[in-house]
């Protein structure tokens, strides 16, 4: 099926995702590329429009990332933000400098209310700002069409032409109504018709799935996680006795989890699934002894991943290809699709090996965002409680354990985990709070317990409040709750005398903790 297609091109900047999230909220598809794209290969895919995202350089500065002015004589509507509108401005004749003062923060805008992009938006604005250059001089054939106290050209256009530029940030949620001009420029202005639907798109897939693996079997690679299980359900509705799913206990699961997987999935649940567990603890741990720094274990882990199913495929005969629960922040984040940098390998995606024995990969995930990949599971049907669990990386406590991975540090981060998943249910933040974990620090500090020196590790706590994981707040959990985790903690879990909660947003940090 044809769908509707704007494209984000990706100057570098740290929203690039967002960006397409929220394009894709007005139910038009949407994909990244980087500003280094071939222009044949822009008009190739027929977009509807697109929009240029923000970048952390100055437009004219020698080398600095910019496109060809024949982007902009394509016919093609283009939006172009913050970077992307200074280098809209400069590639077609006008003038970009630094500005005498950096509006960065939630601003106050007053828009030309005339301007189809700002369709329904009040007059008297707030949004957000982040820039140290800004538009001297319009280019020809333009006209502003917002402005700010130290900003004239906030936002220009030429409606003629379908060019618009704006300086300032619609895509975050402190744009108070950056989704109502988004949706004006994806819908109005380039007459996108919002067909990009969760329903057609499980359609869509299982008719391609079943095309592409004919009578082939399929080994599905089945955490228990979101993604895998909405990618393993959808790959059984495509082609049922076809689909053995693996599950690997690699040991770096929560507490129980194991157990809870094949409760779910295995011979006792209610999918009709070719379910295999397999234990392989030991050699996980085996694997990480000695390594310390977070790349390298994403690596291995995903790598032993791999060889796991290699040896269940042999065991089970001929297996032609192998599913992954790859979604589009992962591809993103590993450096594929924009031009952001690599922010952090994933398993499934950065980590796989030079060999696998397999004819293809298959991801039916591989283009979504984590909320529209719940959609399908609900289109599913899948449960909610499946649908709606925590994210859990791919590398498991790998990641949330700092430093060396062994089985006592795998024992303590359960055991804390456990307790604050417990105590965060208990206090009825459960639908509240969007991701909240423990993770085992790799401090040790010194304390005092039954009047007697300790010298133990410290765990951190994280939980943060978040629409699209692509940008968090850490969340304000009371005081009497975090209290209570803390003292839990130290006193059930062996080798902890210190709980340290974590306040830091995204951007700057990460979710994770690696």
């Amino acid at each position: 099926m044809e769908k509707e297609l704007v494209i984000v091109i990706d100057f570098g900047g740290q929203y690039n995702q967002l960006v397409a999230r929220r394009v894709r909220e007005c139910n038009v598809y949407c994909e990244i590329y980087s500003y280094k794209t071939d222009l044949a290969q822009i008009k190739a895919m027929h977009p509807k429009g697109i929009i240029l995202t923000g970048g952390p350089s100055s437009c004219y500065e020698a080398g600095a990332a910019t496109c060809s002015p024949e982007l902009f004589a394509m016919g093609i509507p283009v939006l172009g933000l913050c970077y992307g509108a200074q280098v809209m401005a400069f590639a077609l004749g006008g003038e970009v400098a630094r500005a005498k003062v950096r509006e960065y923060g939630k601003t106050e805008v007053d828009v030309d209310t005339s301007s189809r992009l700002f369709e329904g938006v009040t007059s008297h604005t707030i949004c957000w700002m982040s820039h140290f250059d800004y538009i001297a001089k319009m280019a020809p054939g333009f006209r502003s069409v917002a402005a700010t106290a130290n900003c004239p050209v906030a936002a220009a256009e030429c409606a003629e032409k379908q060019l618009y530029a704006i300086q300032f940030h619609p895509e975050v949620l402190h744009t108070v109504e950056g989704s109502k001009m988004l949706y004006n420029f994806v819908r109005n202005i380039c007459g996108c018709s919002g067909d990009w639907r969760m329903d057609s798109f499980v359609e869509e897939n299982i008719r391609a799935i079943r095309e592409k693996v004919g009578k082939g079997k399929v080994l599905c690679a089945l955490s228990g996680g979101v993604d895998s299980s909405v990618a393993a359900v959808l790959l059984s509705r495509a082609v049922g006795e076809q689909l053995t799913c693996v599950f690997v206990d690699h040991g770096l699961l929560r507490k129980n989890e194991g157990d809870e997987v094949e409760a779910v999935f295995g011979p006792k649940g209610n999918y009709k699934l070719n379910f295999i567990r397999v234990n392989a603890q030991e050699r996980f741990y085996s694997k990480l002894a000695g390594v310390d720094e977070p790349e390298k274990k994403r690596k291995i882990i995903g790598e032993e991943f791999i060889r796991v199913f290699e040896e269940e495929a042999q065991k089970i005969g001929t297996v032609d290809f192998l599913v992954q629960g790859t979604i589009y922040p992962d591809v993103v984040e590993s450096g594929l699709g924009g031009e952001s940098a690599v922010i952090k390998s994933h398993h499934n995606v950065g980590g796989l090996p030079d060999c696998v024995d397999f004819r293809e990969i298959i991801e039916p995930l591989r283009n979504l965002f984590k909320d529209e990949v719940r959609k399908v599971g609900l289109e599913l049907g899948i449960p909610e409680y499946l649908v709606f669990r925590q994210p859990f990386p791919g590398p498991g406590l790998g990641v949330r354990i700092i430093g060396e991975v062994t089985a006592e540090k795998v024992k303590i981060v359960q055991d804390a985990d456990a307790i604050y998943r417990e105590e965060i249910a208990n206090a009825g933040l459960e639908g509240v709070l969007n991701q909240y974990f423990a993770a085992l620090t790799n401090m040790r500090s010194v304390g005092v317990m039954g009047d007697e020196r300790t010298y133990e590790y410290a765990i951190a706590l994280r939980a943060v409040s978040t629409v699209d994981f692509m940008t968090a707040e850490a969340a304000k959990i009371p005081w009497n709750v975090l209290q209570k985790v803390s003292s839990r903690i130290v006193n059930e879990v062996a080798h902890v005398n210190r709980v340290l909660y974590d306040v830091t947003s995204k951007p700057p940090g990460t979710i994770e903790f690696e």
